[in-house]
Order: structure tokens, then sequence, then C-alpha cells
């Protein structure tokens, strides 16, 4: 081949990277989201917030907001997968794309999951960065160890939907309870009593006067969580936000395994029988 000979250069690949921004804006970023949110050809982002979204544009200003596809009566299923889509029309062009999500980009998110699927099945490269979740400031804001006394976590219409087994023994943590029982999926909030519904599941479980919590994380700097304490009875009243989680204590004590605690006294026995040195020789 000659010097003047042009050498064919070979099409990018394209590919797609979805990250989480954390809960609370700025602080939670982390440096490798950050990379690929700066480094992208375009960056698609899911952000309820519009200061987010502000604050995002100063990173990549090749930034589209995933927002506008929302609308009155329209199923969120269907949204969804129009924000697959749209991710997808720009890897297949070759660009790297990067998905903004709010928290995780892998808790209650389905587009995330689906438009990596839908790339690493039609032989692109494509990456799940984790975010700091509202799961994550719970336990920090409300002063819970989920390997003390176990944590549960369930989507509350599930709960109306399935039947569900509660670990009382532990905390069990209620998502969405804001949208309980919206089978259309094209409704943000429902009403008093589709909460009722809930609470005549709990009261099977839980006395009517037992604590339950409200959280919801601070996406601000300047703002603190959201903790709300009340009876569970109270819970159907109450006005309750997109952004709470009801967070309920345990309602019973860990009650102790006596068959099988033998078991393991049997098995300490035997390993200590059988350890090196353990037995005398005879002299």
């Amino acid at each position: 081949m000659s010097a003047s000979t042009p050498i064919a250069l070979q099409p990018t690949r394209g590919r797609i990277a979805c990250v989480g921004t954390g809960i609370t804006l700025g602080s939670h970023l982390t440096p490798l989201a950050r990379t690929h949110i700066k480094q992208a050809d375009i960056v698609f982002a899911a952000l309820s917030h519009r200061l987010m979204e502000l604050w995002l544009e100063r990173i990549n200003p090749a930034f589209r907001s995933l927002q506008p596809y929302y609308a009155e009566g329209k199923s969120r299923a269907t949204t969804y997968r129009e924000w697959v889509e749209l991710m997808m029309s720009e890897v297949r062009l070759g660009k790297r794309v990067c998905g903004v999500f709010y928290g995780h980009p892998g808790v209650f998110a389905w587009s995330p999951h689906r438009v990596i699927q839908v790339a690493r099945a039609e032989g692109y490269d494509a990456h799940m960065e984790p975010g700091i979740s509202a799961e994550d400031c719970l336990y920090a804001d409300l002063g819970i160890d989920p390997g003390d006394r176990g944590c549960q976590h369930l989507e509350a219409s599930q709960m109306l939907f399935y039947e569900r087994k509660l670990d009382t023994t532990g905390y069990v943590v209620i998502w969405q309870v804001s949208a309980i029982g919206d089978r259309s999926l094209t409704r943000f909030s429902t009403s008093s009593p589709y909460r009722s519904l809930l609470i005549e599941l709990l009261l099977n479980d839980y006395a009517p006067e037992h604590e339950v919590i409200l959280y919801s994380a601070a996406t601000l700097p300047i703002q603190g969580p959201g903790i709300r304490r009340l009876a569970l009875r109270d819970l159907a009243d109450e006005k309750v936000t997109g952004q709470e989680t009801l967070v309920i204590p345990p309602g019973k004590r860990l009650k102790p395994d006596k068959a099988m605690r033998a078991r393991l006294d049997r098995l300490d026995a035997i390993q200590e029988d059988t350890r090196p040195g353990a037995r005398s020789i005879p002299g």
C-alpha cells in the first residue's frame, strides 16, 4: 500500500452506559458516573427536578430530558418503551450514549435494565453504573442496619396483586405507597380507599397502634430527610407523597430455633473432636 493510499476508517461502534445521580443533588454522583456523563456524545436523563437537569446540563450540554414523554392518561409502560427506543436509536448511529436516572439506575427503573438488555442482544457494549439509592439513604437517616434484624422490601401494589408473606421480626419497607393499586400505570397517586386495603392486610400481622414511618430522603443539600411517625391505623387518612416510603419496624421478637441450635451444638462438638491435637495421645 502506498503512502498516498487512504486508510478506510472503521465506523464508530455505539455503546451505552446507564448511571445514577444518587438522591441528593450533586453530592451523590460518583466520579465514574460523572466520567460517563461527561464523555458521552448524547445524554438522556429522567430526573424529576428541574434543578437536577440544569446541573446535569453543565456537565454535558448534549442533554435531552426524558420527562416530556410522560403525559396525562398515558401509560408509563408506553413511556418507558419510548425511552428505550430513543436511547437505542442513538446507539445504533454509533454514538456514546449515557442514560442518567435518579438515585440508582437499577432500582425501581425498568428502562435502564431493558435498554442494556437490548443493546447487548444487538452486540453493543452496555454498562450499568450503580448509584446511591433511597434505600441507602433510608438506612443512614433512620439508623437501620439490615444485618441486625433483617429487612424485607416490597412494592406496595404487589402486596394487593399477589399473596405475600411478611417477616414481622425484621423491618418491612414498602415502596410506592402513594400509587398503590394503580393497574392502569397512568396515575401517580391513588386515594385513601386504596391505602385502606393495604392497612387491612397489614393489620393481619401488626397491632393498629404499631408505629410506622413515612420516610423521604433529602434531594437538595440544604434539606433534611422527611421522617413522619404515626400509628398504622392512621395511615389511610395521611397524605402520602410520591417520594415517601413506608417503613414498618419489627412487630415481633426473633424466636430462637432450638432444634437447629441443637444441631449446631452437635456439629461444633464433631468439629472440635476432629481438630488436630484435640485428643490426647496415650502415654
